[in-house]
């Protein structure tokens, strides 16, 4: 398993290959559809992803005794950000995207253009996401957006996962797809 601390280095996110397990460690911010939304519209951005990841993730975060406690937290199905997510990885200096299923083409591009993994988590598996989450670091746009939408900084050790797409301009995803077409033909 290779580790990724963040903030990350282009030059060490670049040398992450597609099929690679990864174990992620430092600040990961959430955001969904609202955020991208946000983003989109030409809303200001206030958390500095230079270096860092973005979380496709709705949370369950509960206040108690003063501080945010981390329940669930496992990804959220990512195609959904696809209109969003070349212009927010050229502009934000992300260099790791995490959620489940995938993205498309036009991202991929992105990715390999500025230096960026896809790592796909487990889905299904949101309390044993939420256990690497050792620290809430705050919350953006909780009022815009509400709990689930919200802009989540956590910090996080050991958060596992499987590079996915790679900066090379690698999926696996699209592998897979390949295999399948030519699985089908030779049944046909």
């Amino acid at each position: 398993m290779k580790g990724i601390r963040l903030p990350a280095d282009e030059r060490d996110i670049r040398a992450l290959k597609a099929g690679d397990a990864v174990s992620i460690t430092g600040l990961i911010h959430t955001g969904r559809d609202r955020f991208h939304k946000w983003f989109a519209d030409g809303h200001p951005i206030d958390v500095d992803f230079r270096g860092g990841a973005l979380y496709h993730c709705g949370p369950v975060v509960v206040r108690e005794g003063g501080e945010w406690l981390v329940r669930a937290a496992g990804p959220t199905t990512s195609v959904r950000e696809n209109p969003y997510e070349p212009d927010f990885i050229a502009a934000s200096g992300v260099r790791v995207i995490i959620g489940k299923g995938g993205m498309d083409a036009a991202t991929l591009a992105a990715m390999k253009r500025h230096g960026c993994v896809y790592v796909q988590a487990v889905g299904g598996a949101a309390a044993i996401s939420a256990a690497s989450v050792k620290r809430v670091a705050g919350v953006s746009y909780l009022e815009e957006f509400g709990a689930a939408e919200a802009c989540w900084h956590f910090e996080v050790e050991g958060f596992t996962g499987v590079v996915a797409m790679d900066a090379r301009g690698v999926s696996l995803f699209e592998k897979v797809a390949e295999n399948s077409r030519k699985a089908l033909a030779k049944l046909l």
